[in-house]
């Protein structure tokens, strides 16, 4: 049987060079996130992020507004005050720190704190000064499809050709990016999983990942524990949904993604190296002939 396809190394993310993708631990500093909302204060948080480092994470992913459909909007200075001492500490830690924000002001007191990277489920379309605002942090940034606000994505899921609309809507704002003065080589693209999307929609984008790669950038994906896992498989309660989570995470890997936005890392991880070595080692060289 062939073995499993996969695209080249990527350049190196946030100065790290790997052949296969990096984890990125979500950390959730909030009280109301889809599965995780509430667990975690500041204190709790930096603990967290420990954990997940030790378990494998490259990138720890700090987010204080809860994105999730239908969330409301939060102040500047609710935000901040969430993730600022998460965001000091596992910097001062060591670690890789990407900040999950939309908003400009988030984004120049996070990277100020020691972020080293910007997770914008906007594309940096949320504010005017987006832009502005990312290309003088000179730190990559994850560009990710969506339409509209958390309180109003769910009833924006017409398209004519969902996966050439993402493709294309993602190209557009590349463009904007560089024009803007983002370098290429600091960008990454996310296709948006589960926002302005429905569970169909969400699968045939993920079936179809490998479109994304002619746009030249790395690509995350962030599938854990969302509800179109729960729709497909008939488990309405994110608790239960790691063992679909995780097969969204291999077949991502397999589609040459470059990062995975992930709750679970340490079973994404070992997960991962199993397949790895399923897919790509030759054990015919071991084969007395």
């Amino acid at each position: 049987m062939a073995k499993a396809a996969r695209t080249p190394a990527h350049s190196p993310i946030v100065g790290i060079t790997a052949p296969w993708p990096l984890i990125m631990g979500i950390i959730n500093v909030t009280p109301d996130s889809f599965h995780d909302g509430g667990r975690q204060d500041s204190a709790t948080a930096i603990e967290h992020g420990r954990k997940l480092a030790a378990e494998g994470a490259a990138i720890l992913d700090v987010g204080g507004e809860s994105t999730r459909p239908g969330a409301d909007d939060l102040s500047i200075g609710v935000e901040l005050s969430r993730i600022i001492p998460v965001i000091e500490m596992l910097a001062r830690d060591g670690f890789v720190v990407s900040v999950d924000t939309r908003k400009p002001e988030v984004m120049r007191q996070a990277v100020a704190a020691g972020a080293n990277m910007i997770n914008d489920v906007t594309a940096l379309r949320h504010e005017p000064q987006s832009l502005t605002a990312a290309a003088g942090l000179d730190v990559p940034v994850v560009l990710m499809h969506s339409r509209g606000k958390p309180s109003d994505m769910q009833s924006l899921l017409d398209y004519d050709n969902l996966v050439a609309d993402v493709h294309d809507d993602l190209s557009m704002q590349i463009q904007a990016c560089v024009a803007a003065g983002i370098t290429r080589d600091r960008l990454i693209v996310d296709p948006g999983i589960g926002f302005a999307k429905d569970a169909e929609q969400s699968a045939m984008l993920l079936a179809n990942l490998d479109r994304l790669h002619d746009l030249g950038l790395p690509v995350l994906i962030g599938a854990s524990r969302k509800s179109f896992i729960g729709h497909l498989t008939e488990t309405p309660c994110s608790e239960d949904r790691l063992p679909g989570s995780i097969a969204a995470a291999l077949w991502a890997a397999q589609q040459g993604a470059a990062i995975l936005r992930v709750h679970d890392v340490a079973e994404t991880v070992q997960a991962l190296a199993l397949f790895r070595t399923l897919c790509y080692k030759d054990f015919n060289n071991n084969t007395a002939e």
